[in-house]
């Protein structure tokens, strides 16, 4: 059953209890809001789990079949092979951060809910950010077959309850990277990104500081990373870099930055008033490094998140 836990139906109805004390009207929006989400669940848990193998006209389709389709078939036909359930269920995540979001317009600004909300509404958004990870590595040619079948089985677990044993052990550490960053905004400097990763690394996971320590004598691992750092594409660092070299300027100012190239970066600004945000810059940077890929250009072909889940799946 597709459906809130214990946790989150407990604090949307302490947030209830409070909007009705004093505002009823808008109190009322919320419960229709929730009991419209209720019914999105109901009826997508109507469809069959992924994993149970159907027939029709002779024709098995099993797991392990969903499994075969998954590592051979191209991004752009993933909408028109997948299971309705799991199109449906993307849905569902759409409508629950709507649905959270409404709340912490709410009740956001009170100290006791303000934390758990921000909670279930990363969750949502890292949950999406996951499963595009996931499908950004299954079109990737430098993971090995063997890899990717790992990989679209712990897709399927993602799809079918929500989470899967790899994002349990991993997403921590991504989510300290996202709370550093979040905590402590880029100071731009001299734009060598050395005291960045200083800073921000004291403020990470432990898993976190041994990927970097592992990794980043990489080029491609140091370029992801300054990008998602700095909020601007390796070409805008570089073009910021090249002025700041030739004008003998030691430090730059964020709010400079448009100045310097231009124009306004090509990443949106992480606003931490809007969630979206987040998912947006993970979803630009995916972009960008595809077409550095696809034209043979220097810069990151991967995303930080990207090269840090591959990592941790050649350690395993």
């Amino acid at each position: 059953m597709l459906e809130l836990n214990q946790e989150e139906k407990a604090l949307v109805a302490r947030i209830e209890e409070y909007l009705d004390l004093i505002d009823p009207e808008e109190c009322g929006q919320v419960k229709n809001k929730f009991e419209c989400l209720d019914n999105l669940g109901r009826s997508i848990s109507q469809y069959p789990s992924i994993r149970k193998g159907q027939k029709l006209r002779g024709i098995e389709r099993t797991e392990e079949q969903l499994l075969e389709a998954l590592c051979s078939f191209a991004s752009p036909s993933y909408m028109l092979n997948i299971p309705v359930r799991v199109v449906a269920s993307r849905s569902y995540l759409v409508a629950k951060y709507q649905a959270f979001s409404m709340l912490h317009i709410l009740a956001g600004t009170r100290e006791e809910f303000a934390p758990p909300l921000r909670k279930v509404i990363l969750s949502v958004i890292h949950t999406l950010m996951t499963e595009e990870v996931y499908f950004s590595c299954l079109n990737d040619l430098e993971f090995a077959p063997d890899v990717k079948l790992k990989l679209a089985y712990d897709l399927i677990s993602l799809w079918d309850s929500g989470t899967d044993p790899r994002t349990v052990r991993h997403l921590p550490a991504l989510d300290s990277l996202w709370t550093a960053r979040d905590s402590s905004p880029p100071a731009f400097g001299t734009m060598n990104g050395t005291t960045e990763l200083l800073r921000i690394t004291i403020d990470m996971s432990s898993d976190w500081q041994e990927f970097l320590v592992a990794d980043m004598s990489n080029s491609e691992t140091k370029w992801a990373l300054e990008e998602f750092l700095f909020g601007l594409s390796f070409e805008e660092i570089a073009t910021v870099r090249s002025r700041l070299i030739k004008f003998g300027i030691n430090a730059v100012g964020h709010d400079e930055i448009p100045s310097y190239l231009g124009s306004r970066p090509a990443y949106g600004i992480i606003n931490s008033s809007d969630f979206r945000a987040m998912y947006n810059f993970y979803v630009d940077r995916r972009d960008a490094a595809r077409l550095r890929r696809r034209l043979a250009v220097p810069g990151p072909s991967h995303t930080i998140e990207e090269i840090y889940l591959k990592y941790r799946i050649i350690q395993e």
